[in-house]
């Protein structure tokens, strides 16, 4: 995981190294310092010497500048390497989620995700920042504080010794138990995360059933638990302060009785004592310092987990080495297919489908919800790979071809499709970056989308807000059904795509796909009779297999599941499911 994250700093090296080399250098200048006191107490105050006062004086001015500017270069060079190092890993996370196949997505929920890249990543870049530096500062201070106070006198500094030996065992203590209540935090965050996703996707249910004071119940409940253990572990890390403390004022009245004696025996300076008096303090903050880098890389402990997981999760479809750029026409041949989502559970979601469509047939796709219409369909653009037997477009299996040229071959308008934040004519230009306006607007008129474009104030560079929430359904499906259409696609899938149009425009699309793109092998999957009644051939799905495959009028011969929903919906009555 280290490894992954480390992989991460790249152009930031420079910067990465820098900072702790300032910090160190920051160190030493503020470590001297009380050393150069000494020196202007003991050899010009005592001395009588306002000499050495001002050349030592001067001394401690250019060591306190000298301080200063190491330690802005380290914060800064600390804040571009931490600030650099999570814009790194989250483009790479982003990048990664991209190149992830449905089954990928499927292992992590949208909000975990979300938070993965946000809070996560956040805690990540503090703590590499505390790393590099922080992490730096108080090793070296509580070191080279020991070594001066040796360097003064061996026999106060054993005081030093117990009062260290003693916080670091309380320090243990408090950050082992905060560790513990920190690593519960994050999965608390993907709960928060999650309900405000629901709750902001869905708003028009929530206001139309009236459950805003259920979710705000909801809510309340996991920003609750989320409160609940970020106390438990602040309350653990403010003990921190009130046992440093203890620790600092006892060593202070230890250090003031035997230190007074010292220097009453001779056998050290009063300017001396003061110095001791400034590293005691130095090496017990240090102390305090590191627990609380010791806290905050546990916070991150869990981060680092979950980012390497997302880095390192590997895509279950790849291109194979030798890919096939180009797809030679809109055939489709499945030959003895079976799927499960879960390979080996044997809990197939379709089993042994074997059937074959000619490049440029329009292709009806019947049959009660579940029965595996849309995986059916997936696997043509390979949005999934087939468990068992292949399937082929253009006469070559799928896992052959570059995933992006099949794909742009295989245009799918999906049940959930969705538009993006932007003008009408940037989301058309998703199908094809570099189309025309009247390219654009010819796909349009194929998918009868012209009709309300054309009455919009901006027309095409009407502004859509993100997922499309100020257009209909109908509108929607048609703008997207026409952003499938700039690819000039061999193959086109409808995935019930029209079923917030009106029988009419359904009608008119039809006969737009007939006359302007015969050549295009069409799928449509519909649950009405009325939008796949003059495909060349119908399948009949039923339980993950394919119960009927024929033209619509030899199957309301032969076929009892077509005959059933046929008079279901054109004599009336009942409902689709029921045919079953």
């Amino acid at each position: 995981m280290l490894k992954t994250l480390l992989g991460e700093i790249r152009e930031y090296k420079k910067v990465t190294l820098m900072t702790p080399l300032f910090t160190a250098l920051e160190v030493v200048m503020e470590v001297l310092i009380p050393y150069v006191t000494a020196w202007i107490i003991d050899r010009g105050i005592n001395a009588g010497d306002m000499k050495a006062v001002l050349m030592y004086g001067c001394l401690m001015v250019i060591m306190a500048f000298c301080s200063l500017y190491f330690g802005t270069q380290a914060g800064k060079n600390a804040a571009e390497a931490a600030t650099g190092f999570a814009k790194n890993v989250r483009d790479d996370m982003y990048k990664k989620i991209q190149t992830y196949s449905f089954s990928n997505i499927d292992k992590y929920s949208t909000a975990g995700l979300v938070t993965r890249m946000t809070t996560d990543v956040t805690n990540l870049q503090n703590a590499f920042q505390m790393i590099i530096r922080i992490a730096v500062r108080p090793p070296l201070m509580l070191i080279i504080s020991v070594f001066m106070c040796f360097v003064i006198s061996p026999d106060l500094s054993t005081i030093f010794l117990v009062a260290v030996a003693v916080l670091a065992v309380i320090l243990m203590l408090i950050t082992g138990n905060a560790m513990k209540a920190f690593s519960q935090v994050f999965t608390r965050y993907d709960a928060l995360n999650a309900s405000v996703q629901e709750n902001v996707s869905a708003i028009r249910v929530v206001k139309a059933f009236v459950r805003e004071d259920y979710e705000n119940a909801k809510f309340n409940k996991a920003a609750g638990n989320l409160k609940g253990m970020f106390v438990k572990a602040e309350s653990l890390v403010a003990l921190n302060n009130p046992a440093m403390m203890l620790v600092v004022y006892g060593c202070i009245i230890a250090l003031s009785w035997f230190g007074a004696q010292h220097v009453v025996a001779g056998k050290i300076t009063t300017g001396n004592l003061t110095s001791m008096f400034s590293y005691v303090m130095s090496i017990l903050v240090s102390l305090m310092m590191l627990s609380m880098v010791f806290v905050m890389i546990t916070m991150s402990s869990a981060a680092v987990k979950r980012v390497s997981e997302v880095l390192n999760e590997e895509p279950d479809l790849k291109n194979p080495e030798n890919p096939i750029h180009e797809v030679k026409d809109g055939s489709i041949d499945f030959d003895h297919v079976s799927f499960s989502y879960k390979s080996g559970s044997g809990d197939y979601v379709l089993n042994d489908i074997d059937l074959h469509i000619h490049s440029g047939e329009t292709i009806g796709i019947l049959g009660p919800t579940g029965s595996g219409k849309s995986t059916f369909v997936s696997l043509i653009s390979r949005l999934y790979d087939a468990t068992e037997g292949s399937v082929k477009v253009g006469g070559t299996d799928v896992r052959d071809y570059d995933m992006e040229a099949l794909r742009d071959q295989v245009s799918v308008v999906l049940q959930k499709n969705v538009l993006f934040s932007g003008s009408i004519l940037d989301n058309l230009r998703w199908g094809n970056e570099n189309a025309t306006d009247e390219e654009c607007m010819e796909a349009c008129r194929l998918a009868c989308a012209d009709e309300f474009i054309e009455q919009m104030p901006d027309k095409y560079n009407t502004h859509i807000e993100q997922g499309g929430t100020n257009v209909s359904g109908g509108q929607r499906q048609r703008l997207c059904i026409a952003r499938a259409l700039m690819k000039n696609p061999k193959v086109l899938i409808l995935d019930d795509s029209t079923s917030a149009v009106d029988t009419a425009t359904d009608a008119k699309i039809r006969k737009a796909f007939k006359e302007n793109i015969p050549g295009t092998t069409k799928l449509i999957i519909s649950q009405r009779i009325s939008s796949i009644e003059d495909a060349d051939r119908i399948i009949v799905m039923y339980r993950g297999m394919v119960s009927g495959f024929d033209t619509p009028a030899r199957l309301l011969e032969t076929n009892e599941i077509y005959q059933q929903v046929y008079d279901t919906q054109v004599n009336g009555g009942g409902d689709f499911d029921q045919a079953e």
